[in-house]
C-alpha cells in the first residue's frame, strides 16, 4: 500500500512508460493529445506579464463550473492575469471557447517533482485554485514548499472516491492538510474530506449554480427549435456515455410516437462517430447538428456532435434526459438543464452529484426513472401533459434560482 509520497512518486516513475503510451492511445481518437507534450512535463513558452492567478479546471465540466468564478477573480484582482491549466484537450476547447484570450492556458504537468518545480518556478502563481477532486500530492506539497496557497473549491468527494482515497489515508492526510483552504459542494462531502483528515473545510455550494446560460446559446436554441418543425416534440439524451444510446433508442422503437424527434448528444466528442454508426447500424434517419442543415420532417434523430453549445441544446428541447445515470457512470451535471427550465428525467445512476439530484428531484424538477424503458414512458408523459411539464419546468428554474451564491462564499474564503 502506498503510505508517504516518496512511495507514490517511485510508482509514477515506474508508470511513465504507461503515462506516454496512455497519450498515443488517446491520440488515436483525439489527435489533440500529441499537441504540447511538453507542458505535460512542465516546459512551457508563453509568459505571464502580470501577477498571475492559477485555476486549473481538468476538462469541460470543471471549465463550464469555474466561469463564474474566473469572472469574478478578474473582477476583484484586474491587476492580475488568470492561468487555467487543463489535462484534456476538450477541456482546453471548452476554456478557449468561454474566456478566449482574457486568461492564459496550458496543460498542467503530470505529478512529477521535477514538472511541479518547472511548472511553479516558470509561472510564479500569487495563489492557486483545483477545480472539484484534484489532490496532487506533489503538486499541493511543492505550492507549500513555494508558500503559494492552494485551495480545492467546488470540491467533491463521492462515496466511491471516498473508498479509493481511503485506501491511501495517510498519503491523503498529508496532502489534504497541506492546502489551504476546502470549498465543498455540500455538507457531505465536508464530511467525507474531513474524515479523509482535512482540515480547513467549509460549505461553499455547488458553482455550476452560478452559472447564468448565455443569451447568445439561448437564441441560438430557439432558433434551432423552430426548425426542427413546428409541433414536433422534443426529447433531448444529454452527455450520454457508451451503451445508453443504444439502450434509449430500443426503449423508443416500443413507443408510438411517430413525430418525436430525439436529439442525442454523447458526452465525450471523441464518441460523435460511434453513435453515428450506431444510428446507421439501426437503419434510423438522422442528421448531424455539424451538418447545419435544416432539420428533415422524416428525420428521426439530431446528432449532437457539437462541443460548447449544452444550453443550446436544453433551450431547443421539450424534456431533458441527463446521461451517465442509466448505466452506473455516475451521472451527469443537471444544473444546467435547470437553469434553462426544463423538466429533467435521470437514471439510477448519480452519485457524482448525488445531493443535487435529490434536491431537485425533491423539488419537483426532476424526476428518476430505473432503466430505459421507463424513461421514455415517462419523456412520453410530459411530452402529452403540458401542465405536467410546465410544472416541472417552474419547479426547474426556481430550484436553480435558489441554490445561488457559491461563488461569493468561495470568493470569502479565499485569502491572498
Amino acid at each position: 500500500m502506498i503510505r508517504t509520497r516518496f512511495s507514490y512518486t517511485l510508482l509514477l516513475y515506474a508508470l511513465l512508460p504507461g503515462v506516454l503510451w496512455h497519450l498515443l492511445w488517446r491520440a488515436r481518437r483525439q489527435p489533440a493529445y500529441l499537441k504540447n507534450i511538453p507542458e505535460r512535463f512542465g516546459y512551457y513558452r508563453q509568459q505571464a506579464m502580470r501577477p498571475l492567478i492559477w485555476v486549473h479546471a481538468v476538462s469541460v465540466g470543471e471549465s463550464r463550473a469555474a466561469a463564474p468564478l474566473v469572472r469574478a477573480l478578474q473582477e476583484k484582482y484586474p491587476e492580475h492575469q488568470i492561468l487555467l491549466t487543463h489535462m484534456t484537450p476538450t477541456g482546453s476547447e471548452a476554456g478557449e471557447a468561454l474566456f478566449g484570450d482574457s486568461v492564459l492556458r496550458c496543460y498542467l504537468p503530470y505529478d512529477y517533482p521535477g514538472a511541479v518545480t518547472r511548472f511553479l518556478e516558470h509561472f510564479k502563481p500569487r495563489a492557486g485554485l483545483l477545480m472539484e477532486t484534484e489532490i496532487w500530492p506533489n503538486l499541493i506539497n511543492g505550492c507549500r514548499r513555494g508558500n503559494i496557497p492552494l485551495y480545492l473549491v467546488n470540491a467533491r468527494l463521492s462515496e466511491k472516491s471516498f473508498s479509493k482515497y481511503r485506501r491511501f489515508a495517510e498519503l491523503a492526510r498529508a496532502s489534504l492538510r497541506e492546502l489551504a483552504g476546502i470549498a465543498a459542494q455540500t455538507r457531505d462531502d465536508a464530511e467525507r474530506f474531513a474524515e479523509l483528515g482535512a482540515e480547513n473545510v467549509a460549505v461553499t455550494g455547488n458553482l455550476k449554480f452560478d452559472i447564468e446560460p448565455p443569451a447568445g446559446q439561448l437564441a441560438l436554441g430557439k432558433d434551432w427549435r423552430k426548425g426542427y418543425g413546428a409541433g414536433r416534440p422534443v426529447l433531448l439524451a444529454a452527455s450520454t456515455r457508451d451503451g445508453e444510446e443504444e439502450a434509449l433508442l430500443g426503449a423508443l422503437e416500443r413507443i408510438a410516437a411517430p413525430s418525436l424527434l430525439t436529439v442525442i448528444v454523447p458526452r465525450h466528442p471523441q464518441r460523435f462517430g460511434e453513435v453515428a454508426a450506431l444510428l446507421e447500424r439501426r437503419g434510423i434517419r438522422f442528421q448531424r447538428r455539424s451538418g447545419n442543415a435544416a432539420i428533415a420532417p422524416e428525420t428521426r434523430v439530431v446528432l449532437g456532435d457539437s462541443m460548447g453549445e449544452m444550453f443550446a441544446y436544453y433551450a431547443a428541447c421539450d424534456v431533458a434526459f441527463v446521461g451517465g445515470s442509466l448505466l452506473p457512470f455516475g451521472g451527469q451535471n443537471l444544473i444546467e438543464a435547470c437553469a434553462v427550465a426544463r423538466p429533467v428525467l435521470v437514471g439510477p445512476h448519480t452519485y457524482n452529484f448525488a445531493e443535487a439530484t435529490e434536491l431537485a428531484i425533491a423539488a419537483g424538477a426532476a424526476v428518476r426513472v430505473g432503466d430505459a424503458r421507463e424513461l421514455v414512458r415517462e419523456a412520453q408523459r410530459l411530452l402529452e401533459d403540458g401542465n405536467a411539464a410546465a410544472r416541472m419546468a417552474e419547479a426547474a428554474r426556481a430550484f436553480s434560482r435558489a441554490h445561488r451564491g457559491a461563488t461569493r462564499r468561495v470568493m470569502e474564503l479565499l485569502r491572498f
